[in-house]
């Protein structure tokens, strides 16, 4: 499938604050951003820096206080809370922490999230071709527990594609992972994304793993600091050196 059946996204001048005390601390501060469809961006900045926060507003996860996310030239911000739940039921989600269900087995965290639409058996199908996707194929019947670490991600991954997303927001993805299976879980993410098309939205720390993506965008302080087309045909080494530059 073409990539560029992704889906666009469009952040102006978007704020997000919390109040701490007696202060208002903001997360988010006048953020503009466009995304390509179909291209694979990485957030970085150190802890604090609002990349979590901008996932969570792109997502529909938390609500701005100012400013605006467009998605498919629809004003996500906008919408009302019965929109609101559609929208995030298009966007998948994968978190650091793999937030799977430890009773379930690993078909039925994949099935989960879209139960309330159709009953178990309408999704099974599509369940077990995801996991085969993602490298479980004959795993179906395992409890979370039972499985690695990189494995219960790729449990995480198939599950946010069970939507068919045209979005994925990925928070730390590889966060809890050694290098050799962060990598690993990148390369399947690249891969689905050729296959299924999808805009890839993640934040990560690690320069090895921001150095393989379209572009990088690095936040500090809840700002923009640096934005950087990563696809202009240097060596690959040169893009390492480079993302690890960036004080990721």
């Amino acid at each position: 499938m073409d990539p560029t059946t992704g889906s666009t996204v469009r952040i102006a001048g978007l704020v997000r604050q919390f109040r701490s005390g007696p202060e208002r601390l903001t997360a988010v501060d006048d953020v503009s951003l466009e995304i390509a469809a179909g291209s694979v961006v990485a957030l970085t900045g150190p802890s604090g820096s609002g990349k979590s926060t901008l996932l969570h507003l792109i997502g529909a996860i938390e609500q701005a206080d100012r400013g605006a996310v467009t998605v498919d030239d629809v004003e996500v911000t906008a919408l009302r809370r019965a929109a609101l739940a559609r929208y995030r039921q298009r966007v998948g989600f994968v978190f650091q922490r793999y937030h799977l269900l430890p009773a379930l087995t690993v078909l039925d965290n994949v099935i989960a999230p879209v139960l309330p639409r159709r009953g178990r058996a309408d999704h099974a199908a599509r369940a077990r071709e995801l996991l085969d996707a993602v490298g479980l194929a004959g795993r179906e019947r395992a409890l979370p527990a039972e499985l690695s670490g990189g494995q219960q991600q790729r449990v995480a991954i198939a599950r946010a594609l069970m939507g068919e997303p045209r979005l994925l927001l990925a928070d730390e993805p590889t966060g809890n992972l050694d290098s050799t299976t962060g990598g690993q879980i990148l390369d399947l993410l690249l891969d689905l994304r050729d296959r299924h098309g999808m805009t890839i939205l993640l934040a990560t720390h690690e320069p090895a793993i921001a150095a393989r993506c379209d572009r990088l965008v690095r936040l500090g302080d809840g700002r923009v600091v640096e934005d950087v087309d990563l696809t202009d045909g240097e060596d690959p080494a040169d893009t390492f050196d480079r993302a690890s530059r960036l004080r990721l």
